[in-house]
């Protein structure tokens, strides 16, 4: 990656602050465990939500379109 690819990606995301249970974040850590590789529990949540947004995308799109419409 180039200096200049890093920059870009970098302020292209946000930050927030998640609160979960203690026992969803054990959920993760055992599905993390699970994968070949390491795979920090930032990317494990990044790939899930993914994967709800392309779900709900795919089944019903006036759906998620309404919800970000009206937050």
């Amino acid at each position: 990656m180039t200096a200049d690819s890093k920059a870009t990606t970098v302020g292209s995301l946000d930050r927030i602050n998640l609160r979960l249970p203690a026992e969803t974040f054990d959920a993760i850590d055992e599905c993390r465990a699970q994968r070949t590789g390491v795979v920090s529990r930032n990317t494990w949540i990044t790939e899930a939500v993914e994967e709800k947004l392309a779900r709900e995308q795919a089944s019903d799109v006036p759906q998620v379109t309404d919800r970000l419409r009206h937050g």
